[in-house]
């Protein structure tokens, strides 16, 4: 056919025929338009938003190592003990040749609860408050052991996080992509089966993590020395400096609203410890190497379906606005296999 010898009319109709018949929606069902949530431009934009917002809580347990080069020249304010060669020479330090000491014990139970923004499916951002309480075993170093006056820790902590999405249903299909990419559009058999897997319900995502945030240290001391009456001040303090952590997380999508996930990293931190009066004070480097899990939730700006009568389960269209027909909990636009 010679399109040259078309009017300009036809060409066009043709165009915008085929054009609609791509995007058609078929019972009022469709996943690529994007449709209004709102019968006002304002509350359509707001629903937007805070389809964006997620809120979760996570629990679990870990491990954490107390490190420290030690030196002063006042041993004596510290709490040493030998617990090898009782009989051998004093601590030999120098600032030059510090001791290096090193301890650690259970971290368990801690949970974080908080609040977490998806930016376009390649950057989320988010924030809360967590708890934590752990043991406080002794330090070692050559033959020292140096003995911490409380036996456990607590701390709060408020944090950010900063997560980067590795891996997901959109970058395997762009993987998909590129690996038939040596196929031909006219070989049916391998763009068939092109097709039937990029459509596949792909529930993980992979996201690397970093945290960071501060500490409020509670409950660090023995018992024995508070006597209910004159104020107590803990040797184990919290620095001034931030602490920051770097972790992977890996979720899975029960549904577009709901998932679980698991994340595991490292947290590294400053703290100090004072001499019995007070006068100095050691620095002490902490790492915790945690594993959680926990549930999101993320709000659904698509109102649900509360016609009488309307019995879709899908999302689906009322004069114009989109509307769920499902919880939460359960996907809304099923496919084989999702029903049940």
């Amino acid at each position: 056919m010679n399109f040259k010898k078309l009017p300009l009319s036809i060409i066009l109709c043709f165009v915008l025929t085929t054009v609609l018949a791509q995007e058609e929606d078929i019972f009022g069902i469709s996943e690529k338009a994007k449709s209004p949530k709102s019968e006002s431009s304002i509350g359509n934009v707001a629903r937007n938003v805070l389809e964006m917002f997620s809120v979760e809580l996570s629990g679990g347990g870990g491990y954490q190592q107390f490190s420290t080069s030690f030196y002063t020249p006042n041993p004596g304010l510290y709490p040493f003990t030998r617990y090898q060669n009782l009989d051998g020479d004093p601590l030999d330090i120098s600032e030059e040749n510090p001791l290096e000491m090193q301890g650690g014990d259970w971290v368990f139970p801690n949970w974080n609860g908080g609040l977490r923004i998806n930016l376009f499916n390649l950057l989320t951002i988010g924030g809360g408050f967590g708890q934590e309480w752990g043991n406080l075993a002794p330090m070692q170093g050559g033959d020292h052991q140096f003995d911490f006056e409380g036996a456990t820790y607590q701390v709060d902590k408020l944090y950010g996080t900063v997560g980067l999405v590795l891996y997901d249903a959109n970058r395997r299909r762009a993987f998909l992509n590129w690996r038939y990419r040596n196929y031909s559009s006219s070989n049916l058999y391998m763009q068939s089966e092109l097709r039937q897997r990029a459509r596949q319900n792909y529930p993980w995502r992979f996201i690397f993590e970093a945290e960071f945030g501060k500490l409020n240290l509670k409950k660090a001391y023995d018992p024995a020395f508070d006597n209910g009456t004159d104020p107590y001040v803990p040797r184990l303090a919290v620095s001034d400096k931030n602490y920051y952590g770097l972790g992977l997380r890996v979720e899975r999508d029960f549904s577009e609203y709901t998932k679980m996930f698991i994340k595991g990293g490292a947290d590294f931190r400053k703290f100090t410890y004072a001499a019995a009066d007070y006068s100095e004070v050691q620095d002490l480097d902490q790492k915790v190497y945690a594993l959680q899990a926990g549930v999101a939730v993320r709000f659904p700006g698509t109102k649900r379906c509360k016609i009488a009568g309307c019995g879709v389960v899908m999302k689906h269209m009322h004069n114009g606005i989109e509307y769920r027909g499902s919880g939460i909990f359960n996907f809304q636009n099923r496919k084989v296999g999702q029903w049940y």
